[in-house]
């Protein structure tokens, strides 16, 4: 099953959370409210490496099942990911080093690039969404044509009907099977175990 998904909703949310609290800081100017929003910020870029990470493994999973496109916009996302956790950390530092050092001009610098990186984190959720909904979820559709099409070519290279039922018998087992590997990455049961599941619990 892939965290990533569950990682991604918790670091777009913690940014948005620091960014409040530091402009309530550049506001009131407390030494409370810093203390805080150092602590939010940090607490993001912990996350922001987190859901790097999650995706980083998630990737290679459904990389092979995408089109072209979905790879190139997957590797895309890949990298903006790495370069937003990066960011992250050194608005952490920043805005840390300002906090212990009492130099406001240092935190309110971090507060700044904090809103940019939630900005551009608002984008790279958009884009993920857009790999789910528009890649990911049509990927079953891909695969599955190109074994309908590999199996009309190898019926039409048979002579005998035993020998083309065959050929379109192997497609729908090959169908299957992507059918059961995608439900695994995903978390959900392939159709055979949740017929069984169902079974058992009549």
């Amino acid at each position: 099953m892939m965290l990533h998904p569950a990682t991604a909703h918790f670091a777009m949310v913690l940014p948005l959370v620091a960014s409040v609290f530091g402009l309530v800081y550049m506001f009131t100017k407390s030494e409370g409210m810093s203390k805080i929003s150092s602590r939010l910020t940090l607490v993001a870029a912990i996350a922001m490496v987190g859901v790097w990470y999650t995706g980083s493994q998630a990737g290679p999973q459904i990389y092979d099942y995408l089109s072209e496109a979905g790879q190139h916009e997957l590797i895309e996302h890949k990298t903006l990911g790495l370069y937003l956790a990066i960011a992250f950390g050194l608005i952490a530092f920043l805005k840390i080093v300002g906090c212990r050092m009492k130099i406001f001009a240092l935190e309110a610098l971090a507060v700044l690039l904090l809103l940019g990186g939630t900005a551009t984190v608002f984008l790279q959720g958009k884009d993920g969404g857009e790999l789910v909904y528009n890649y990911g979820m049509p990927f079953k559709a891909y695969m599955i044509e190109d074994s309908l099409k590999e199996a009309a070519l190898a019926a039409d290279d048979e002579d005998e009907c035993d020998a083309k039922l065959e050929a379109y018998e192997d497609a729908m087992d090959d169908i299957q099977m992507i059918s059961d590997d995608v439900d695994t990455i995903y978390g959900n049961k392939p159709s055979e175990q949740s017929e069984t599941s169902e079974e058992e619990e009549e």
